[in-house]
């Protein structure tokens, strides 16, 4: 018995064996925005994002194709025009329009016929351009927010 304590001195002042980090984080906290679910919460509180969402179907969402307007700040464009959001698109619209009808008028045309019918596609893009800029017109606030 006594063999068997000798050595018990050592044992006891050994520091302990390090201990791997777990895998995983205790709190489950949001993909998007790091932060901690609330208990029993299926969506984060801050940004709304799924807590069972799973990375395919982060990737299939339709609006990363749109992240080009990002770089657009559509707040200053309406403060610059003074537009407010529907004259602002129909504006855009009839812009586009206009460049359709600038670039149809650039085809090159061999034959009488085509003249005619690249010249109706020419009048049809001004006319929608044409609409498109009543449309703002009409959908324009003219009341102040001071008055």
């Amino acid at each position: 018995m006594s063999d068997l304590v000798r050595d018990a001195h050592r044992e006891f002042w050994r520091p302990p064996l390090a201990q791997p980090a777990p895998s995983a984080p205790l709190a489950e906290v949001c993909r998007r925005c790091g932060t901690e679910f609330m208990v029993g919460a299926a969506f984060c509180h801050i940004c709304g994002s799924g807590r069972h969402r799973t990375s395919e179907a982060a990737e299939s969402n339709w609006m990363r194709h749109f992240g080009f307007l990002h770089a657009i700040d559509f707040g200053r464009v309406k403060s610059w025009l003074g537009l407010p959001l529907l004259s602002l698109c129909a504006f855009l619209i009839g812009i586009g329009c206009l460049l359709a009808a600038i670039g149809v008028g650039l085809v090159s045309v061999h034959d009488v016929s085509d003249f005619e019918a690249v010249q109706l596609w020419r009048i049809q893009w001004l006319m929608a351009a044409c609409a498109a800029f009543l449309v703002g017109i009409l959908f324009k606030n003219n009341q102040r927010a001071d008055s």
